[in-house]
């Protein structure tokens, strides 16, 4: 009994440093995790600070936010400003060099995609937009293999001795999403130049991509709770136009969209932004497989 004791203790010594190496990832959203673990595996440890049905714009921090920056070797961020109301006060307060601005800790994904909706000027009387353009390209299908990329680029530079692991892992998983791309879009050719309304301009690089047209979004301006002279316009383009749908997120108040679905009687489609918005939702996989569900009715 002793030696199988002394066993125990040697190999739990031995597994303490296996455990140790496992570089520490903090993402801000949920869909960042889900890739930072498709490509770095049992490599990683990753946790995403913003849950799923949350509001991406206004997160409330959470002291164990501090904690997490705190030891991460990586923080990966949406961008496009999307984090700007939340996430800077915490890094200062976390004070974690390897994470800051500049820093090779620090993985900004909006510079490896192309930003649409990028306004000529800015200003509040415009409401809440994004001065770098619109921050919510990871629901465009073809910009997932480029964010895969370069969180593997950023895994085997910051870890060189696994590079060739991170590297093969996102070569697969780029094969594995691009054979679902064709699939996803004959499943949307019924879609193709059909008007929809949104609340928010959540969806906007998934209505481009698959050539759906937008009539309007049910928010005044970005950020902005509809007004009665705003619905009222809405609802001429409505009659002028006969949408397929109105598209909500999980997030924002229905009513307004409830109310134009039942006025001219169409469906109202509750879609998920990120992985947890909706229970389907598990992983990046299944949050596009459940998006294109629920715009096909299948």
């Amino acid at each position: 009994m002793k030696n199988i004791c002394i066993l125990f203790v040697l190999f739990a010594l031995l597994a303490v440093p296996a455990l140790a190496v496992r570089l520490q990832v903090v993402t801000t959203y949920p869909y960042i995790a889900d890739l930072v673990e498709q490509v770095g595996q049992d490599r990683v440890r990753v946790h995403a600070m913003a849950g799923g049905q949350w509001d991406p714009h206004t997160i409330v921090p959470k002291p164990s936010f501090i904690a997490k920056l705190r030891r991460a070797d990586l923080l990966v961020i949406n961008g496009a400003q999307l984090e700007i109301g939340w996430l800077p006060p915490l890094m200062n307060q976390a004070n974690n060099p390897r994470t800051n601005v500049g820093s090779s800790g620090l993985l900004d994904l909006s510079r490896y995609v192309e930003l649409i909706d990028v306004p000529t000027s800015v200003s509040r009387a415009h409401g809440d937009i994004h001065p770098d353009g619109n921050p919510h390209f990871h629901l465009n299908p073809d910009n997932i293999p480029p964010l895969a990329q370069a969180i593997a680029d950023r895994l085997a530079e910051i870890d060189m001795e696994n590079a060739s692991f991170y590297l093969n892992n996102c070569e697969a998983f780029t094969k594995k999403w691009e054979e679902r791309l064709p699939i996803w879009a004959e499943k949307m050719s019924a879609l193709r130049g059909q008007w929809v309304i949104e609340y928010h301009k959540n969806y906007d690089y998934l209505l481009h991509h698959y050539g759906i047209q937008l009539l309007g979004t049910v928010e005044s301006l970005p950020g902005i709770p509809p007004t009665s002279r705003h619905i009222v316009a809405l609802e001429q383009k409505i009659q002028n136009n006969a949408p397929r749908c109105i598209l909500q997120d999980v997030y924002n108040p229905a009513e307004a969209s409830e109310h134009l679905a039942r006025k001219f009687d169409i469906p109202m489609i509750v879609l998920p932004h990120d992985i947890g918005a909706v229970r389907e939702a598990e992983g990046i996989f299944s949050l596009f497989d459940e998006i294109i569900r629920r715009l096909t009715h299948e």
